[in-house]
């Protein structure tokens, strides 16, 4: 079924190129842009990921340079069946994080320092587990082409403004009007795509990752933490690449409202809800047990083990004395 989806996601973002194509230089525009596209989806296909990791300046780090952050993932991924991912932490004080990689066995998480400083461990495995949920159920391939051809589209509206108006331009057989929609139209259809991509799939996400982290009420926290920092904490690097947005766990962009009809991402709120709904479904599981319904996970593909931590009170599972390990420190 994700093959299903992921080839009409081609075909469409395909046709739609090719369409911004033929209102800017009629047929000749189209087969253009056509070639385009087809150069595009391939080369989506095996860097899509290598560009939104740039896009970033995320850097990759391993079980030397962060130990804790790395065991982590690790931790996780196994809990999940997953093979272990390629693990990055990207230089931003907005805390979020995204996954990407076009299969389980080419994927990658990363997460910004500002996530590792301000959450507590069992918050960061919990946005970990989610994003790891993301690689499970292969929207990564999904995710990272639609941002890269949703960004191109968006810049054939803009070259359609520079060049598609002028007069002498004989093969547009829409005249300004074709210029306007290929302005306006097809970049608006690019995002509801990408809405209706990041919409469905991160309730999906949040409930496997709770599963796999075992502590549903933690990733709700998260959410709620990550929600309200991200709408005071401008990120940059988002705001000149607003086709990746739909990625991250929550929207990176300043002024959006997660309630907002045209927002890449479910309402905040009502995702926290659903996940304080399975914490209740886990004390059930459990006979009542508990008194925070985070059990260990009900239904994951293997047994869950736990998230490595030492036990202390610090939020890294480390004593007060104790410095931080990783870069993010």
């Amino acid at each position: 079924m994700n093959v299903m989806r992921t080839a009409m996601l081609l075909a469409f973002m395909t046709a739609l190129f090719m369409g911004i194509g033929f209102l800017i230089g009629g047929k000749g525009g189209m087969m253009i842009a056509l070639v385009i596209a087809a150069g595009m989806n391939l080369f989506s296909y095996w860097n899509s990921d290598k560009m939104v990791l740039s896009a970033y300046h995320a850097q990759e780090v391993d079980a030397q340079s962060a130990p804790e952050f790395y065991l982590m993932v690790q931790s996780l991924a196994a809990n999940a069946g997953l093979p272990m991912p390629k693990v990055y932490i990207y230089d931003n004080p907005q805390p979020n994080a995204f996954a990407t990689g076009r299969n389980p066995e080419n994927a990658a998480v990363a997460a910004s320092t500002g996530l590792l400083q301000s959450l507590t461990h069992d918050e960061v495995a919990g946005v970990m587990a989610h994003e790891l949920a993301h690689v499970q159920n292969r929207d990564t391939l999904i995710m990272t082409i639609t941002a890269t051809l949703a960004g191109a589209i968006s810049m054939l509206g803009n070259f359609a403004f520079l060049f598609g108006g002028n007069r002498g331009n004989n093969s547009n057989p829409f005249g300004f009007i074709g210029v306007i929609v290929a302005m306006v139209v097809a970049p608006f259809a690019a995002m509801l795509v990408q809405m209706a991509i990041s919409r469905t799939r991160e309730y999906s996400a949040d409930r496997r990752g709770a599963e796999i982290c075992g502590k549903p009420l933690a990733l709700a926290s998260a959410l709620s933490k990550i929600a309200g920092t991200a709408r005071q904490v401008p990120n940059y690097e988002a705001e000149r690449n607003p086709a990746t947005a739909h990625m991250f766990i929550i929207n990176p962009l300043s002024g959006e409202r997660m309630d907002n009809l045209f927002s890449t991402h479910p309402n905040t709120d009502n995702r926290i809800a659903a996940l304080q709904q399975m914490a209740g479904e886990f004390r059930g599981d459990i006979g009542g047990g508990g008194s925070t319904g985070q059990s260990s996970a009900a239904r994951p593909q293997r047994s869950a083990r736990s998230v490595p931590n030492s036990g202390s009170d610090s939020r890294w599972g480390r004593s007060s004395n104790e410095p931080p390990k990783g870069p993010w420190s």
